[in-house]
């Protein structure tokens, strides 16, 4: 059974902000560069798996460089198929596609269509973990718990585990789900190593809502797998950034400022130790999100958060986004931003809003404010 789709649907895609528009420039000058490697053909794809072929590596691209033009790539991909029937291999990339773009009901309804009607266990699988993903993102775990199950019942085995320990630790059973996942990893030994690298960036993940270092291990060993994790490199620059190791986060971040949710990172690191490029990368940043704004991307609405509370010390423009993000995503990370956002901004609606949440899920994160 080929899983190789799996590895785009294990995190959401990091995005780079468009450099801003210039108005004033010679007649020879070079106005942009393009990726190196768009699209294969302009025209119509030659077959259903063909087009499945070429946006899997488009999707991958956009996953491992920030670049959100390779997702407009495929996005294009599929308009030039407007009203012809999409295999279901096509309809699961599409709504993998829509995640990323956080098109999250047009990703439901694409998934839905594929557990209707297919029977093909790739499919159903891909179908299932995609659809899983988007539900725990979202903060819907009664739905992802459903999801895992039916996991459970038609692949068994890492993935199915990581799912339901990802659950269980945002529901209240974090500890269990961390002890449940670990023997898992060690013995269900026909696990292939993709499956063993989702399983360390849960336990990752799980291990720092604990506040455990155990998380800096589990997720070093996905990015010696794949240096280019971007989330997985995020996540780990962040754990860092909150454990007051600044020097740690900006090697983890160098030469990534084009990528903005660690870029953002870097500019806080770079505040921290009084490095002599802060003001320029914040600089940087400030124009970058000022574009984004302007094309109206909901991309970027975390990274702005962050931006604006930690370095340019707004906590009412930074609430106004980390809400906007968290209404639609609930990692614990946009979480903990929207709290400490609303704890800034002393406000008092949007802090009961986010802890009458919290108390719903019997939630909680060793990385949230104290008095959230």
């Amino acid at each position: 059974m080929g899983f190789g789709l799996l590895g785009l649907l294990c995190s959401a895609t990091s995005t780079a902000a468009p450099s801003p528009i210039q108005h004033d420039f010679d007649d020879d000058a070079v106005l942009v560069t393009l990726p190196a490697s768009g699209p294969a053909s302009d025209g119509a794809t030659s077959s259903p798996e063909a087009m499945a072929v070429e946006v899997k590596r488009l999707i991958s691209e956009a996953r491992l460089s920030g670049d959100p033009r390779f997702l407009g790539y495929a996005e294009r991909l599929f308009k030039q198929q407007a009203g012809t029937e999409l295999t279901d291999a096509l309809l699961v990339l599409r709504a993998t596609l829509a995640q990323s773009l956080h098109q999250f009901d047009a990703a439901r309804q694409d998934i839905q269509t594929v557990l209707d009607r297919s029977q093909a266990p790739t499919q159903r699988v891909q179908a299932l973990v995609t659809l899983a993903n988007i539900e725990i993102v979202q903060g819907h775990y009664g739905r992802a718990q459903t999801l895992c199950d039916q996991l459970t019942t038609e692949y068994p085995g890492l993935i199915a585990a990581s799912c339901h320990a990802q659950v269980a630790a945002r529901t209240g059973a974090a500890k269990a789900a961390y002890d449940t996942l670990i023997t898992a990893t060690r013995s269900l030994g026909r696990a292939t190593d993709q499956q063993r690298l989702w399983a360390e960036g849960t336990l990752g993940d799980i291990a720092a809502q604990l506040g455990k270092r155990s998380a800096i291990v589990h997720w070093y060993r996905v990015l010696n797998q794949g240096p280019d994790d971007l989330y997985t490199r995020a996540q780990l620059a962040d754990w860092f950034l909150q454990a007051d190791e600044p020097d740690q986060a900006l090697a983890l971040t160098e030469g990534y400022e084009a990528i903005d949710t660690l870029a953002v990172i870097r500019a806080i690191a770079m505040r921290r130790v009084d490095h002599p490029d802060a003001s320029a990368l914040a600089s940087q940043l400030r124009e970058r999100f000022d574009e984004a704004l302007w094309r109206g991307s909901m991309l970027h609405q975390r990274d702005l958060a962050s931006f604006e509370l930690d370095i340019e010390q707004r906590p009412t423009a930074a609430l106004q986004h980390a809400m906007a993000n968290w209404a639609s995503q609930r990692e614990p990370l946009d979480t903990r931003l929207a709290l400490r956002a609303a704890i800034a901004a002393q406000d008092s609606t949007a802090l009961g809003q986010l802890r009458e949440w919290l108390k719903q899920q019997n939630q909680s994160d060793e990385r949230y404010p104290e008095d959230s």
